[in-house]
């Protein structure tokens, strides 16, 4: 009966211990090269392709599209969305890509190859961010929760908690996803957030402020932009307006 006591008593506490989320990595990012980039480009997604090219989706009514590019920059095809329609986030999804827009309800389904229109699917609040891992889409809507979708037609599955500590972090917006990872720009800010897909739990904070923002005076023109490099450990980062692009990889803060 005494060590049934004494586990009786002693559960409580392990069961906390258990429940205590993890202290997060601390991690920097290190600049490796840096590429020329559109200072045009309200840039709210990015996706860097196998072959070496870029998906970029751009916002702003009225100049909102969405392109591939090169590293050298040159254009290798492009959309433009109508006036009323403010882009948002996008990813690649198989043979196709998806395109959000902010307030308007709207994601936008494209052919991969061409950036052609193929369908448009409703979606129920705001949307930000967008990433593809196996199976499904997480999507953001700038809020502390994110939405695991659908991958060919974005209908909702379930929504999760993204926690820091225990707490919630608002403003995810522009996403990207890496094995069992998704990283996430929080809004108006130089913090990367490396996310647990499965729990919610965020694993690491990156501080993204040594990266140069070299775009004109403008509170908008913030870090916006993650795209992993396949095959590597590395990302590409850029912003809104930036007119560079950079290659980094993200190593422990001393």
């Amino acid at each position: 009966m005494g060590h049934l006591l004494r586990l009786a008593l002693l559960l409580p506490v392990l069961l906390a211990a258990c429940s205590d989320p993890a202290e997060p990595e601390r991690l920097t990012t290190v600049v490796q090269q840096r590429y020329g980039f559109d200072p045009a480009s309200f840039t709210q997604g990015l996706e860097a392709a196998g072959d070496g090219t870029l998906y970029v989706g751009t916002g702003q009514r009225g100049q909102s599209r969405v392109y591939v590019r090169d590293l050298e920059g040159r254009e290798l095809a492009g959309r433009q969305l109508e006036p009323a329609l403010f882009g948002e986030g996008i990813t690649r999804a198989g043979d196709h890509l998806w395109q959000l827009t902010w307030q308007e309800g709207v994601a936008i389904k494209r052919d991969a190859a061409t950036l052609e229109e193929v369908g448009r699917t409703r979606i129920d609040g705001e949307g930000w961010g967008l990433c593809a891992r196996d199976g499904e889409v997480i999507y953001s809507d700038g809020t502390s929760q994110l939405r695991r979708m659908d991958p060919d037609t974005l209908e909702e599955r379930e929504r999760f908690d993204v926690t820091l500590g225990g707490a919630p972090v608002d403003g995810l917006n522009e996403l990207e996803c890496v094995g069992g990872d998704v990283y996430a720009n929080v809004f108006l800010s130089t913090d990367i957030l490396r996310i647990d897909a499965a729990s919610g739990e965020v694993t690491a904070v990156i501080d993204a402020s040594g990266v140069p923002n070299n775009a004109a005076p403008d509170p908008n023109n913030v870090l916006n932009g993650i795209a992993h490099i396949p095959g590597t450990d590395e990302f590409y980062l850029a912003g809104k307006r930036w007119p560079d692009l950079y290659r980094v990889s993200f190593e422990p803060a001393r």
